[in-house]
């Protein structure tokens, strides 16, 4: 099954670390936002993902089914 990595712009406080993490999927914007990627996740980035998403200290990161 595919995924999509999303973000919750409430909950982000745009600390970068994901950016940091994953920058194969994740930029940031002037303000230092995540821009995520609107593509599936490749199955090779699967551990890198995971690790963003638990690493992020707002928890502002999901790993969805793609729709």
């Amino acid at each position: 099954m595919k995924k999509e990595l999303r973000v919750d712009p409430t909950a982000c406080s745009g600390h970068g670390l994901c950016a940091e993490l994953l920058p194969e999927l994740i930029t940031l914007d002037e303000w230092g936002y995540p821009i995520v990627a609107r593509e599936p996740v490749p199955r090779s980035l699967d551990r890198h993902v995971r690790r963003a998403v638990t690493d992020c200290p707002t928890l502002a990161l999901r790993l969805l089914p793609a729709s």
